[in-house]
């Protein structure tokens, strides 16, 4: 027992038993070869899926630690690919995708519940904090259902929409990244570097959505985004770099945007496109924002920007890169 845990007079391995069995509603009670039988999925897949939502997998076949949730959700998968609606060349891709994004989901959720218990001293009560747990988690999984239906109906309405080609999909792609984020960083302390990551994002994802736009993913310091017209993609472009003239907690950032086909694949983006706006966005000044050939040509009559030819640069995979700067017309 850690030093902590012996001076709030609890054992942490008996408290973690108990509230796993509250949170998933069985007990362990399966070995992964009756798991396998039971499922009527091979045991090599099985142990591939298991390993590919991201939790460990045991080479032993009499540990107990499976449920009959997890036989019915192998089964569920197996229908899936038996439907057609996975392929499966891309099963494990599919799952890991899955695992990889609840994965993260899970560590914010249950990091915002141990704060609750703490503040609330519930980790001497184990009734309560297990009265805690049976209460929140139906709660917050009927949210997360919830907001996955609503994506899947917006994603299914960009689809019929913006039908794409087997080349890809036309969009706006675009970067921002925050400025010197290394040599601010090194100066701060925990609570303000997570102070500034929670400002830029939430701020850039507000932003983002405000012109119909989504945010593909944040690495850190950066954020990818896309939008399906230009005109969209620039107006993302020019509140972002503009942000901190009205939110001095914004941090400066730099934008690289690019227009073109786009391939779309498990909640990514990829394609020339897509490297284009990341080499911009490094040859971008603070503040200001550098767009492709391809922004230029869609944008340079539309009466809302204005574009101004800059340098041709020579970055990693292109020797002669045309680069444009754009502004909105105030």
């Amino acid at each position: 027992m850690s030093k902590a845990a012996d001076d709030l007079g609890f054992d942490p391995q008996r408290l973690y038993e108990q509230l796993e069995k509250a949170i998933l509603g069985q007990s362990r009670t399966l070995n992964r070869v009756q798991v396998a039988e039971q499922s009527g999925v091979s045991l090599e897949r099985a142990t591939a899926l298991w390993r590919a939502l991201g939790f460990p997998a045991t080479d032993s076949d009499d540990d107990v630690l499976f449920t009959e949730a997890d036989v019915e959700a192998l089964q569920m998968v197996d229908e899936l690919v038996e439907s057609g609606f996975i392929d499966p060349e891309v099963e494990l891709t599919l799952v890991r995708s899955m695992g990889r994004s609840f994965a993260r989901l899970a560590e914010w959720e249950m990091s915002e519940l141990a704060s609750a218990a703490l503040s609330g001293s519930m980790l001497t009560d184990q009734a309560r904090l297990e009265g805690l747990i049976k209460d929140l988690v139906p709660a917050v999984e009927n949210v997360q259902r919830y907001v996955w239906r609503r994506h899947i109906a917006s994603a299914a309405g960009r689809m019929m929409l913006f039908p794409g080609g087997d080349d890809g999909v036309p969009m706006a792609v675009g970067f921002a990244d925050i400025v010197g984020f290394t040599r601010r960083s090194r100066g701060m302390s925990t609570a303000e570097l997570s102070r500034l990551v929670e400002v830029f994002e939430s701020t850039s994802a507000s932003i983002v959505t405000q012109h119909r736009g989504r945010v593909i993913k944040t690495i850190g310091d950066e954020v990818l985004f896309v939008a399906d017209s230009p005109e969209e993609g620039a107006r993302i472009a020019v509140d972002l770099a503009d942000a901190q003239e009205t939110d001095p907690d914004f941090p400066e950032v730099r934008v690289g945007m690019a227009y073109g086909e786009v391939m779309n694949r498990l909640g990514d983006v990829y394609g020339p496109v897509v490297n284009v706006a990341s080499r911009l966005t490094s040859l971008a000044r603070p503040g200001r924002i550098l767009v492709d050939r391809g922004m230029n040509a869609e944008l340079r009559e539309h009466e809302e920007f204005r574009l101004k030819r800059s340098r041709t640069a020579t970055v990693r995979g292109y020797n002669r890169l045309e680069t444009y700067a754009l502004k909105r017309l105030r």
